[in-house]
């Protein structure tokens, strides 16, 4: 289980606090959704979680594990990362892939590296692609060898930042439902923002509402309601249901 606890969290001494006690959980092979308004402080939260930035007080655990106590590569055969806009160079597939293998294998890599790889790659069924250069790739293609290479440091969980902010509708689709499929068939914890409510609604199993620096509403579908989304966001919306799925209508300024 992932379990941040009175997270705190300031740029620089006298500046304004970004997060003020923001706490959250969730269980393993759970999607969790942090939603809020832009700067409302998602990515500082994703940044503390991965160590990119050190809390000023507060508690960060995965399983029995004080993320806070660990070295940054020890973190990263934890916790990976897959932001929305990832540029890989002139590398092939497969050497972008492995090097998502790097806090195991330091400075050269051996042949349980590319074994796990060549896994990765059939799993997501990107075998075809694998000596192709990344960048002739479309974005969707792009994302799916993101996750692969997050899928290559073996994470117990994977923070996605907007993972479909650049793509397509059919790319987003297809992005969200590989990343459900991660965490159903390999147990895999996933953090992610959206920006989308109604992406958010078919993707996620809990709601994190982020408002003033703090985790200000929590829990399943059933915490998303139009209250909670004019209070955050600040818009007027309708929740309806097609279909057996709910759907939020409208978006109009309070």
């Amino acid at each position: 289980m992932l379990n941040i606890q009175n997270l705190s969290f300031r740029y620089s001494p006298g500046a304004p606090q970004v997060l003020q006690g923001a706490s959250l959980s969730l269980e393993r092979g759970r999607i969790g959704i942090v939603l809020g308004k832009n700067g409302s402080g998602k990515t500082t939260l994703f940044k503390n979680l991965l160590g990119i930035h050190r809390p000023q007080s507060g508690k960060v655990e995965l399983g029995k594990t004080n993320l806070l106590k660990l070295s940054r590569k020890e973190r990263a055969r934890r916790i990976a990362y897959v932001p929305q806009d990832i540029h890989f160079g002139a590398l092939t597939v497969f050497d972008s892939v492995l090097l998502g293998r790097v806090s195991y294998f330091g400075l050269r890599s051996g042949k349980e590296d590319y074994i796990a790889v060549e896994k990765i790659l059939q799993d997501m069924g990107l075998e075809a692609l694998a000596l192709r250069n990344v960048e002739e790739l479309s974005g969707g293609e792009r994302q799916k060898i993101a996750i692969a290479r997050a899928m290559a440091q073996e994470p117990q969980l994977m923070v996605f930042d907007e993972p479909t902010g650049n793509l397509d509708i059919a790319n987003e689709q297809l992005i969200l439902t590989e990343a459900k499929k991660l965490a159903r068939e390999k147990n895999i914890t996933i953090l992610s923002s959206l920006h989308d409510l109604n992406q958010a609604l078919h993707f996620g199993d809990r709601f994190f509402f982020l408002k003033n620096g703090v985790i200000k509403y929590a829990g399943d579908q059933s915490c998303v309601t139009p209250e909670v989304i004019r209070d955050v966001f600040d818009i007027d919306v309708r929740i309806a249901e097609i279909d057996g799925e709910r759907i939020i209508l409208g978006g109009t300024r309070k």
